[in-house]
């Protein structure tokens, strides 16, 4: 599986080399007008840095997105452990509630066949 992924990065590479080879125009950029905004870089280079902007970005969001899932996954982990406490306490109180009609510690049985009839 190595040998897959050295050779699809080899690939890989050798497209970025030639692109970068076959587009080195230069590309003038400016913004408002403004001299101290304006460059010349080649067009590989303008294309390169917008992909990587993209990816920054996209990683940034990522991690803000990971944080929020984070806070939900603990809060909704605090709920279930609240609701564990509440419902271990619930089955406490009912073991020592006394049902009417039946002594404490008297053993009971469901009723025959033949008591139903």
């Amino acid at each position: 599986m190595k040998v897959i992924y050295t050779i699809i990065a080899a690939i890989f590479v050798m497209f970025i080399i030639t692109f970068s080879l076959e587009n080195t125009d230069p590309v003038n950029m400016h913004y408002l007008g403004l001299d101290f905004f304006k460059a010349s870089l080649p067009t590989y280079m303008l294309i390169f840095l917008s992909f990587l902007a993209g990816v920054i970005f996209t990683g940034f969001m990522g991690i803000v997105e990971r944080f929020r899932l984070t806070r939900t996954i603990n809060r909704l982990n605090k709920t279930i452990r609240d609701l564990r406490r509440e419902m271990k306490a619930n089955e406490n109180e009912n073991v020592n509630v006394n049902l009417p009609g039946i002594e404490a510690g008297e053993k009971t049985t469901p009723p025959s066949s033949e008591e139903i009839l």
